[in-house]
C-alpha cells in the first residue's frame, strides 16, 4: 500500500531508550543503512492480543534481505521471533476464529500427498500432481505455539491468499502448471517467447483446512475457477463465505488492466462466475459489507485518462448484479465524488468503510459513511508516517505501522473511534549514535505561478548564515510524494552521508505528485519535462535567494519518473555540476514501444508517436541532446521491462557523441527496482563517488563502483 502519514509525533517520544541520554554520533557508512532492521507489514489479531509483524533483516553472505515473523504481545509489549530460515516469510493473514497465522514461504517440501507415492502405477505422466512443487507455498503457525507446518503443495507459486470467514477454507491465487502443450512446443522449437501472447492466467484456488489438520500435511488445492480468458488479480470473501468477488483482466499484461473488471463467484452454486461491474474504466479491489448486501470497490468510473485523475470508491448492491452486471455510472453509487484525491479502500467495517488517502506530505485514514458518503478523518493532527493498518475482528482497535522525522517504522496499536496510538515496539534504538540530519517541509512558486511543496533536509549542524552544495533528489510516479521522514537507510542515494559532510537535500513534489488533488496532478499532462523543470529549479532558485546555497555546487538524481526528469534537466540546462539518471526516460517515443505500461505515455501525452510526434519530441530528453553539457552517471537494471536499458543506451550515446563525461551502469539480472543489498551498495557507491568527484572534488576511490574492470588497479599484496 502506498505510504502515507498519520499523526502525533509525541507518541514517538515517551519511552524511546535512546532519548534518555547523549550518546556521540557518526555518520552511518553505508553498508550501516543497508543493515538496519525494518518493520515491513504487520497484522493484528482478530481477539486484538497478538500482533504478528514481519521484520527485514539483512544477509550480506546470501547477499539477500530475509524478512521473518515475529510475534508481539499486545498487552505487554513482548516479542520473539516466530519463524526462522534463510528464506523470507511473504504475506500473512491469521484466521478468523485465530487460531491460525497463515502465510506464504519458500522452504524446504513437507511431507507427500496420497497421489504422489512412487508405487501409484495408474497415475498419469502428464497429470498436474506430477508436477514438481513450486517455492512458494502456504504454511500455517499457531499463536500457541508450535512448528509452522506446510498446508499447499501446489505446482506453482502461490500468489494473493485469503481466509474464508468461517476459517474453514484458504482460497488463492495461482496460475496453472505447464500444459502438455507447452512441453511439446518447448521440445520441438526449444524456448521462445511470443510476446504479449506467451502467458498463463491466474485463476482461483481453495483448500480444505480441516482435512489438513487432520495429518497435519499439505492437502490439494480444488480449483474454483477455470476460465481460461480471465487474469484473475485480487479477490474477496463474503461474509457467509458463499461468494467470492475478484478482479479480472483478459491476460496479465499491464496494457490488458485497462479493461479489468469485478466478478462474482458463486461457490454455492457450482462455482458459477457472474460478471458484476464492468465500467469503462478499470474497476479493482471489490469488498463486501459487513452484511453481504453490497459491494464496494475503487474505479475511476467512465474517465477516459485515468492514469492522473482521482479515482473513486463506489457501491453497487449484490442481489442487483446478480440480474444484471453494472455497466454505467448510472448503476453503481459514487461515494467519494467530493472527495480529491485517490482513495486507498482498505476495508468495510461495521460503521463505515475504511480507506487511506495522501494529503499534501501527510496522509492519513477515513472513514467513509456507505448512507450519507460522509468523510471522517481519524487521525490527526499531521507529523506522522503511516505504511499500514490492520483492525481486529470488530473494528475497535487498530494497529498501525508509522515513522517520522526522527524515528524509523515503529508499531501502534489504538482504539479506532478515538485515535490515541500506543507504541510497541523501538526499532529506533538501532539509530541512537547516528549522526542524522533534519528534515522540513517548504514551498515556492513555479515559474506558471504553481505553488509546489517538497522536504529540504540539512545537515544536524546546520548554519543558517552559510551557503551549502545542494542535492536535488527527486521522486519517482510521478504521483509518488516525497515527505519528511528519518530516510536512515536509502537504497539509490546516501542522502545522510552528503548531510553528515556538509550539503543541503532537497526533494521536490513537483507537478503530477499524489496528494494535492486531481487539478494538481493533471499539471503535467502534455507538459512533461517542461513542466517538471520549472518546478525543480524554481525550488532551487527560491534556496539560493534565501543565500543557503551555493549556485556553483548543484547536483540532481532520481529513479524512475525522478530519473526522467533529471535526465531532462541534463539536456535542458548547464546549471548543475553532476546529474545522476536512475531508470529514466530519454525518449518517449522508445519508452513508447518497449515499456511493459504502454498506456502510460498515451494517457500523458493524449497520443502516440504515430499521433503527434511533436509532443513526444517536446518532452523528451533526447531531442535536446545537442545542448548537453552536464557529467551524467546512468543506472539501470539489466531486465528492467518498465524502463527497459534503451533509453538509458540512448542518453548515453547521446551525450558520448557531445563529448559529455558520462557512464552506464547496468546492474545484471535485475527489473526496475534494485533489490539486493550488495547491488544496492554498488548503486550507492557510484552515486556517492559520482557527486563527491564533481561538487567536491574527490578523486574517484580506486575501488570505486564507478570503475569498469579495465580501470580497476590490482590491490596491494596481503602482509
Amino acid at each position: 500500500m502506498k505510504k502515507l502519514a498519520l499523526a502525533l509525533s509525541l507518541f514517538f517520544v515517551v519511552g524511546d531508550s535512546h532519548s534518555a541520554q547523549a550518546q556521540s554520533k557518526h555518520a552511518p557508512s553505508l553498508s550501516e543503512g543497508l543493515s538496519l532492521r525494518a518493520i515491513n507489514g504487520h497484522e493484528i489479531s482478530p481477539d486484538g492480543k497478538f500482533m504478528a509483524y514481519r521484520i527485514r533483516e539483512t544477509d550480506w553472505k546470501e547477499n539477500a534481505y530475509v524478512r521473518q515473523i515475529w510475534l508481539l504481545n499486545v498487552a505487554t509489549g513482548e516479542s520473539f521471533q516466530f519463524t526462522r530460515g534463510k528464506k523470507s516469510a511473504g504475506a500473512m493473514e491469521w484466521s478468523p476464529d485465530g487460531r491460525w497465522l497463515a502465510f506464504v514461504t519458500e522452504r524446504e517440501p513437507a511431507g507427500i500427498l496420497p497421489e504422489e507415492k512412487k508405487d501409484d502405477k495408474d497415475k498419469k505422466k502428464d497429470d498436474d500432481s506430477s508436477e514438481k512443487p513450486a517455492a512458494q507455498q502456504i504454511w500455517l503457525i499457531s499463536p500457541t505455539g508450535g512448528e509452522a507446518w506446510q498446508l499447499t503443495r501446489h505446482p506453482t507459486d502461490i500468489g494473493g491468499f485469503h481466509w474464508s470467514k468461517d476459517s474453514t477454507q484458504i482460497a488463492f491465487t495461482s496460475s496453472a502448471a505447464e500444459s502438455k502443450a507447452e512441453k511439446d512446443r518447448k521440445e520441438k522449437y526449444s524456448d521462445y517467447e511470443v510476446f504479449e501472447e506467451d502467458y498463463r492466467q491466474n485463476q482461483i484456488w481453495a483448500v480444505d483446512v480441516p482435512a489438513a489438520e487432520k495429518m497435519f500435511l499439505p492437502v490439494k488445492a480444488t480449483p474454483l475457477t477455470k476460465d481460461s480468458k480471465l487474469n484473475i488479480n485480487g479477490f474477496s470473501w463474503s461474509p457467509d463465505s458463499k461468494l467470492i468477488a475478484f478482479a479480472a483482466a483478459k491476460s496479465p499484461s499491464l496494457p490488458a488492466a485497462i479493461d479489468t473488471d469485478i466478478y462474482l463467484l458463486d461457490l454455492a452454486h457450482d462455482n458459477q462466475v457472474r460478471l458484476a461491474v464492468a465500467l469503462p474504466a478499470p474497476d479493482n479491489n471489490p469488498v463486501f459489507s459487513p452484511d453481504g448486501k453490497q459491494l464496494a470497490f475503487t474505479s475511476a468510473l467512465d474517465q477516459q485518462y485515468f492514469f492522473y485523475a482521482n479515482s473513486h470508491i463506489a457501491v453497487v448492491d449484490v442481489d442487483k448484479v446478480f440480474s444484471a452486471p453494472a455497466r454505467s455510472t448510472s448503476d453503481v453509487r459514487n461515494l467519494t465524488a467530493k472527495f480529491d484525491e485517490d482513495p486507498d479502500l482498505i476495508d468495510w467495517g461495521p460503521d463505515g468503510i475504511y480507506f487511506a488517502a495522501q494529503q499534501k506530505t501527510t496522509g492519513h485514514l477515513f472513514r467513509l459513511n456507505p448512507q450519507t458518503a460522509q468523510v471522517t478523518r481519524i487521525t490527526a493532527p499531521e507529523a506522522f508516517y503511516f505504511s499500514g493498518v490492520s483492525f481486529t475482528k470488530d473494528f475497535k482497535t487498530m494497529a498501525v505501522a508509522a515513522d517520522d522525522a526522527t524515528h524509523m517504522v515503529e508499531l501502534f496499536v489504538s482504539p479506532t473511534d478515538n485515535f490515541a496510538p500506543r507504541k510497541l515496539t523501538d526499532m529506533t534504538a538501532q539509530i541512537a549514535d547516528w549522526k542524522l540530519g533534519t528534515a522540513e517541509v517548504i514551498s515556492w512558486k513555479s515559474q506558471d505561478g504553481a505553488t509546489i511543496e517538497g522536504v529540504l533536509r540539512k545537515p544536524s549542524d546546520y548554519d543558517p548564515g552559510k551557503k551549502y552544495p545542494l542535492l536535488v533528489v527527486i521522486h519517482g510516479g510521478p504521483t509518488g510524494v516525497s515527505d519528511p521522514t528519518l530516510s536512515a537507510g536509502d537504497s539509490y542515494y546516501p542522502m545522510q552521508t552528503w548531510l553528515a559532510r556538509g550539503a543541503l537535500v532537497l526533494q521536490p513534489n513537483y507537478r503530477g505528485s499524489a496528494g494535492y488533488g486531481a487539478a494538481f496532478r493533471a499539471l503535467n499532462v502534455r507538459n512533461l519535462g517542461v513542466g517538471d523543470m520549472w518546478d525543480v529549479m524554481s525550488g532551487v532558485d527560491s534556496l539560493i535567494a534565501k543565500g543557503i546555497v551555493d549556485p556553483s555546487k548543484l547536483g540532481s538524481m532520481g529513479w524512475s519518473q525522478g530519473g526522467y526528469i533529471s535526465a531532462f534537466l541534463t539536456t535542458n540546462t548547464d546549471r548543475f555540476k553532476a546529474i545522476s539518471v536512475g531508470a529514466g526516460i530519454s525518449d518517449w517515443s522508445t519508452y513508447y514501444v518497449s515499456t511493459d505500461i504502454t498506456p502510460f505515455t498515451r494517457q500523458y501525452l493524449h497520443a502516440t508517436p504515430w499521433d503527434d510526434p511533436t509532443i513526444y519530441a517536446k518532452t523528451s530528453p533526447i531531442s535536446n541532446i545537442k545542448k548537453a553539457k552536464t557529467p551524467t552517471l546512468i543506472q539501470s537494471g539489466s531486465a528492467d521491462k518498465r524502463v527497459p536499458p534503451p533509453d538509458s543506451f540512448e542518453l548515453y550515446r547521446g551525450l558520448q557523441d557531445q563529448h559529455v563525461d558520462s557512464r552506464l551502469i547496468l546492474y545484471t539480472g535485475f527489473g526496475h527496482p534494485i533489490t539486493k543489498p550488495k547491488s544496492n551498495r554498488a548503486v550507492l557507491q557510484a552515486n556517492l563517488d559520482w557527486f563527491n568527484h564533481y561538487l567536491w572534488g574527490d578523486p574517484f576511490p580506486k575501488d570505486s563502483a564507478l570503475l569498469g574492470s579495465s580501470q580497476l588497479e590490482p590491490s596491494a599484496p596481503a602482509k
